[in-house]
């Protein structure tokens, strides 16, 4: 073995140009390849460059398409509202995020640390609901609740303290007599007036928070929010309006001249009755933080699937909401031929008490009518009578409900007492159920 590798070693050194040779057609392909990698490399420049121009030109687009749905219609933005810039490959919609916690090396900075403070499902939703109840004011800022009461709830008791003085409307949400209760053994004093002819305006001396519900929920009295919100703020209170009736696409209450937009999303503004969610939407920042605070230490969360669902369909509200309450003004103009019939309220309805103001600051009058039938058994009868209406609490939603509201308490209501939120059914079916139902409940 020794002998061969010897003979071949000699070879090789006994042949010194057939070894130059061989260096240099190896030097000349090394050449090759380096050339090669060189003009791969500036290919690879060039569509590097090519990729930033065009990301250049599609951030132009997304700025011009962005600054161009501040003036967009309500169906325009609906749909567009909230979305993240487009990523290739990526959904137009991301899924939600689950998480209790995320990445976080060295010191805690940016947006995203414990699933309680932030998460990026909340961070689309809140964008999109900001976008629908304060269009083109930066300075607004959103933060979404498990419910319209943990919402409600962190606007109050994060504002007001021992001594302070409340002013509520004393025919509002149900809960409300709950929140009173809750405030005064926190030492609040609470004064309470109708919200029908701005009532709660002799109430304001001294205050530090106006609530105001328009319309109000179940009774439809409406209030001129400019009108309460200039007064209340003369007098040196925040204002608070609960938005739930109305939705964004009914009336903007920060347009109006309100501190706060407050508002269940588990009614029309997501629609389909499958999602508990509130929202609070303020301008002034010294008032958020502390909604932000309470939020954090209360831990009224919406869970990252809720929040997605609310976000997917805020897409299709301006539909709804189209439908849904021109097949109310359909339901309430039949109603209104009817002789057993009483008290029948719709803020879209001409002749409405309520109509005047609202068709000042309302762009919708909402999906809700109330009536009162003669008596307890009549309404029962009625209601066991509906085809297409489901006997059910809440409002809001793709399918039309009805319930006889007395019988939760709480209410300055008659037994009779229906409160009725129109769905998404063909108006003529809906209308004739209806008729149909108060037929049968005479017998």
């Amino acid at each position: 073995m020794s002998d061969s590798a010897t003979g071949d070693a000699g070879g090789t050194t006994g042949d010194p140009a057939r070894a130059t040779d061989d260096a240099g057609q190896v030097k000349d392909a090394a050449s090759q390849v380096t050339s090669a990698v060189g003009r791969a490399t500036g290919a690879v420049d060039e569509v590097t460059d090519a990729v930033d121009t065009a990301t250049v030109a599609a951030n132009e687009v997304a700025g011009a398409v962005g600054q161009s749905a501040v003036g967009a219609g309500d169906g325009t933005r609906a749909v567009r509202a909230g979305l993240p810039e487009p990523v290739k490959h990526e959904p137009t919609l991301p899924g939600p995020v689950f998480a209790a916690h995320f990445h976080l090396p060295g010191d805690p900075t940016g947006p995203y640390a414990y699933g309680r403070d932030e998460n990026p499902t909340w961070t689309l939703l809140e964008r999109a609901v900001g976008e629908l109840e304060a269009p083109g004011e930066d300075g607004a800022e959103t933060l979404v609740f498990a419910s319209g009461m943990a919402a409600i709830s962190a606007v109050l008791f994060s504002q007001l303290r021992t001594g302070d003085v409340c002013v509520l409307p004393d025919d509002g949400y149900q809960a409300l007599p709950l929140v009173r209760a809750q405030l005064e053994a926190y030492g609040i004093e609470v004064r309470t007036a109708p919200t029908g002819g701005d009532a709660q305006l002799d109430l304001l001396d001294g205050a530090r928070l106006l609530w105001i519900e328009t319309p109000s929920n179940p009774g439809l009295d409406v209030c001129d929010i400019r009108r309460l919100a200039e007064a209340a703020h003369a007098c040196g209170a925040l204002v608070a309006v609960d938005n739930t009736l109305a939705t964004p696409l009914g009336q903007r209450p920060l347009e109006l001249g309100a501190d706060f937009s407050v508002a269940s999303g588990t009614k029309q503004l997501t629609g389909h009755g499958d999602v508990l969610l509130g929202y609070v939407v303020g301008r002034n920042a010294e008032a958020m933080t502390a909604v932000r605070r309470w939020r954090k230490i209360v831990g009224a969360i919406p869970g990252p699937m809720e929040a997605w669902l609310a976000h997917r369909s805020i897409a299709t509200l301006q539909m709804r909401v189209d439908r849904q309450s021109a097949t109310a003004l359909a339901v309430a103009e039949a109603l209104r031929e009817r002789p057993e019939v009483t008290g029948l309220r719709y803020p879209g309805l001409p002749g409405d008490p309520s109509h005047e103001i609202a068709a000042r600051q309302m762009r919708r009058f909402g999906c809700v009518v109330s009536f009162t039938l003669p008596t307890r058994e009549r309404a029962d009868r009625f209601l066991d009578a509906l085809r297409l209406v489901d006997d059910a609490t809440s409002f809001g939603g793709v399918r039309s409900t009805a319930e006889r509201r007395g019988r939760w308490g709480g209410d300055a209501v008659a037994e009779g007492f229906i409160r009725l939120s129109v769905g998404a059914e063909d108006p003529e079916d809906l209308v004739t159920d209806v008729l149909r139902a108060l037929d049968a409940s005479a017998a």
